[in-house]
């Protein structure tokens, strides 16, 4: 998704929201939406990091503070090869939509590093870390701005930078960064939070609308922290996952499958690939099955106007951020399939 892309999609869904409050006469809410399409502080930095051939490599990152009006920003750090500004934007204003919907008193933003951290020893991947977190050391603290995990990001890595920034402050403060493990100021279930808060959206949802939960087939895109685990607790209770994929292969089976043994596969080899429980399918086969449930766990733009009106899920649960176009939303609205928004569903 490029640069143009993200930015459009942002402006069009406060535009959509700014025509409703139009129609209602609500003027003062106006200004206060205008406010929302641009971030209020951008942090921009490139800085050194020592390899372990001894060379010199230069990366660049970023941090987007959106809002802080109701209170310290909040949000997660990711590390990918295609992190831009724009894309960190959005995912910053959508997190201060996510701090509103569930009420509770931070703003919103984001931040990421363009690597591949696939190519990075553990050696480098630390330095990287640390040197990321003492550039943008100024700008962050519990009452400023609260880093977290997001894509390719560990708790290890949260830990790295929380004890860094405690270096740079010269007194302990866990509370400058979430996500970290247990033993060292994280908070039990901080692993699964996401994935478990997601399906208790859906059921209730599910409930609303009076429909069967018991044996209702789920297709999961995504097979990280968040995809793994929705899989794992839908099935758990009751649902019947019966495809999930990554970002290498899909993999289907109508009747079901084990999550355990799946991730046990995947985990030894790598990917799905040769999975003996199920068969190999395309990435856009599992975004198109007939299922009850499509569950969104991976990246921005899953479904666009071009896959839209081939999708056959009875409903659609965004766990990643903004998985579904402004236009995908337009023609699955007319084809009355629902979506949980993501500012809910992962919030």
């Amino acid at each position: 998704m490029n640069d143009e892309t993200i930015c459009k999609t942002c402006v069009i869904q406060l535009d959509k929201v700014s025509s409703t409050f139009q129609q209602a006469s609500v003027a003062h809410s106006l200004t206060q939406l205008d406010i929302l399409k641009k971030p209020r502080k951008v942090i921009n930095v490139n800085f050194p990091v020592k390899m372990d051939d001894g060379s010199i490599k230069i990366f660049s990152g970023y941090r987007v503070q959106y809002s802080n009006a109701r209170g310290p920003a909040k949000g997660g750090l990711r590390f990918h090869p295609e992190v831009h500004l724009e894309e960190i934007k959005v995912l910053a204003f959508l997190m201060s939509l996510k701090c509103a919907v569930i009420n509770i008193p931070y703003g919103g933003a984001k931040g990421g590093v363009v690597c591949d951290p696939k190519q990075l020893s553990q050696g480098e991947l630390e330095r990287l870390s640390r040197a990321f977190i003492r550039e943008i050391a100024v700008d962050i603290g519990p009452h400023v701005d609260v880093p977290a995990p997001d894509v390719n990001t560990t708790g290890q890595i949260m830990d790295w930078m929380r004890d860094e920034y405690e270096k740079i402050i010269g007194k302990p403060c866990p509370a400058v960064i979430t996500g970290k493990p247990v033993g060292k100021g994280g908070s039990k279930g901080r692993e699964y939070s996401t994935s478990l808060g997601g399906m208790h959206v859906l059921k209730a949802f599910m409930d609303h609308l009076k429909l069967n939960q018991k044996g209702a087939t789920v297709a999961v895109q995504g097979f990280g922290n968040v995809g793994y685990h929705l899989a794992r607790l839908l099935e758990q209770d009751g649902f019947v996952v019966v495809a999930v994929s990554d970002s290498q292969s899909a993999i289907y089976n109508p009747k079901g499958m084990s999550i355990a043994k799946a991730s046990a596969y995947k985990e030894k080899n790598k990917s799905f690939k040769g999975f003996p429980d199920a068969k190999l399918i395309a990435q856009n086969e599992l975004l198109e099955l007939n299922v009850n449930i499509l569950a969104l766990a991976a990246l921005e733009n899953a479904v666009t106007e071009n896959n839209a009106k081939k999708i056959q899920a009875k409903l659609i649960l965004e766990m990643a951020n903004a998985p579904v176009s402004p236009e995908a939303d337009e023609i699955l609205a007319q084809r009355s399939i629902p979506v949980i928004p993501d500012i809910l569903a992962n919030a």
